[in-house]
C-alpha cells in the first residue's frame, strides 16, 4: 500500500498578516520581496524517513508545528568547515575512539552538527559509511559545540596514548553510506 509521504493545502497569506511577513522577511534578508510571492503551507501530514532503506516514522502535527529550531542552524555549517579544515587530525581521532568498527578508515570527514552531537562520513576499502557521535551534554551554542568538541579531542588523545580508559559507551552502528552522491 502506498501512502503519501506529507499531505498539505497551500493558500494565499491573508492581508493581515502579509505585511507583518513581508516586514519580517525585510530586517532577516535586507531586501524587499514581492508580496504576490507568498503562500500558506498548511502541513497536515509528515511522513519522516531518515533511510530510503529503512520504514519512516509519522510526525504527529502538533509535534511538528511545536518544534523548536536547533540553536546551531545558524553556523553549523562553518562550524563543520572549520573543523574538518582545521581540526581534521582530531575528528578522525574521535572517530577511531569513540567509534566501533572493524575496519581502517582512510578519511573521515563531519558532515553536520547539532545541539545533540555530529554527524560523519568514514571513507574505506568497504565504502563510505555514516556515523553519529553524540555529544556528552546537550550544547546551545558556537562555544559549547568548541567546547564539547575539545574535550573529547582531549580524552580520546589521552585514551589513544593509553593514559586513560575510554569513559563512555561506543557508538556501534554504522550505516553504509554514499559513493559520489549514489547508494552503495
Amino acid at each position: 500500500m502506498r501512502r503519501p509521504a506529507s499531505t498539505s493545502s497551500f493558500g494565499r497569506v491573508g492581508p493581515g498578516h502579509l505585511n507583518k511577513l513581508s516586514t519580517r522577511w525585510q530586517k532577516k534578508f535586507g531586501e524587499e520581496i514581492d508580496q504576490d510571492l507568498f503562500y500558506l503551507i498548511s502541513v497536515e501530514r509528515i511522513l519522516h524517513i531518515e533511510d530510503f532503506n529503512e520504514d519512516g516514522m509519522w510526525v504527529i502535527p502538533s509535534e511538528y508545528s511545536d518544534a523548536e529550531p536547533d540553536p546551531l542552524r545558524n553556523f553549523a555549517e562553518s562550524i563543520v568547515e572549520e573543523m574538518n579544515s582545521k581540526h581534521a587530525e582530531d575528528v578522525h581521532r574521535i572517530y577511531s575512539i569513540y567509534v566501533e568498527s572493524d575496519f581502517q578508515a582512510t578519511e573521515v570527514k563531519m558532515i553536520w552538527v547539532d545541539r545533540l552531537g555530529f554527524d560523519l562520513h568514514v571513507h574505506s576499502g568497504e565504502g563510505t559509511f555514516a556515523a553519529r557521535i553524540p555529544f556528552t551534554r546537550e550544547v546551545s551554542d558556537e562555544k559549547g559545540v568548541k567546547s564539547s568538541f575539545n574535550m573529547m579531542s582531549h580524552h580520546a588523545w589521552e585514551v589513544e596514548k593509553s593514559y586513560a580508559a575510554p569513559e563512555f559507551e561506543k557508538v556501534e552502528l554504522l550505516k553504509k553510506g554514499y559513493r559520489n552522491g549514489y547508494r552503495q
